[in-house]
């Protein structure tokens, strides 16, 4: 059954939620939903009290490293984090309290996917698929996507498709996708792209990007049939938004059956 997905993002040191098609190197471009007066730790804090597991922590660019240190050390091994790991620093993170670490950039240089740093993240964590979720975040073209990397900025050749979801599951144990497009926007999932998600993933997956209310939950679980899971930002009570209750989305995950 879909279950809802926690985050954290971190811009400049601060949780905020952004229009993910305006995170450019140019400051001006950025359009903030929200920033928050309260640390990554009370966040953290938030979900570790009310079981939420699987949420991930997300450093959009730098300056981001003590936020999310500050998280892990809230609740050790309970939460995911990506933006800027290497294999050089994957292991360090899971030493510092994450339960995964999200990989996206690194693996594609130049816009062309790195079968050589794939492995060698691999090998980094000691060849264990359970400490790694790739995140094929995508831009959509024509009724295609691709993933996008750099802050969702730079559109790479590799196509999200049931070839290459085969070719890096091997490799991890989730899959984290956001919907760049949709991204911040509380206009709706991409329903096609989570359909066909379910029906190329054999591993956990989670859709980020569009979501609008608490229905969205229950759109997910009609189109994957159980097997996507969704994130929840902007539109959340505990962002500044309105039409999701973050109360409301515990509630529907305590009706999720253990797996």
């Amino acid at each position: 059954m879909t279950r809802f997905r926690p985050c954290i993002d971190l811009h400049a040191g601060q949780v905020k939620q952004i229009v993910g098609g305006t995170l450019t190197n140019t400051e001006s471009d950025l359009k903030v939903n929200h920033v928050s007066n309260s640390p990554s730790s009370c966040f953290a804090r938030l979900y570790r009290e009310n079981e939420l597991r699987g949420g991930h922590v997300i450093m959009l660019g730098p300056g981001n490293e003590p936020a999310a240190k500050e998280a892990l050390a809230e609740w050790r091994g309970g939460l995911q984090i990506g933006g800027g790991i290497t294999e050089e620093t994957a292991l360090q993170w899971i030493e510092w309290g994450a339960e995964k670490v999200i990989m996206t950039s690194y693996l594609f240089p130049d816009g062309r996917l790195s079968r050589e740093r794939l492995n060698l993240v691999f090998t980094a964590l000691g060849n264990n698929r359970d400490k790694l979720v790739i995140d094929l975040s995508c831009r959509r073209k024509d009724r295609r996507w691709f993933v996008a990397t750099n802050k969702w900025q730079t559109v790479t050749d590799t196509e999200v498709n049931r070839e290459s979801i085969h070719l890096f599951e091997p490799y991890c144990s989730e899959f984290l996708i956001h919907a760049a497009d949709n991204e911040g926007l509380q206009r709706g999932i991409d329903h096609e792209l989570v359909s066909r998600l379910s029906e190329w993933c054999s591993i956990p997956v989670t859709y980020a990007g569009g979501a609008a209310s608490l229905d969205d939950l229950n759109t997910v679980q009609q189109l994957s049939h159980g097997k996507v899971d969704l994130t929840i930002g902007s539109a959340l009570d505990i962002f500044g938004g309105t039409a999701a209750k973050f109360e409301d989305c515990v509630s529907w995950n305590k009706q999720v059956p253990e797996p």
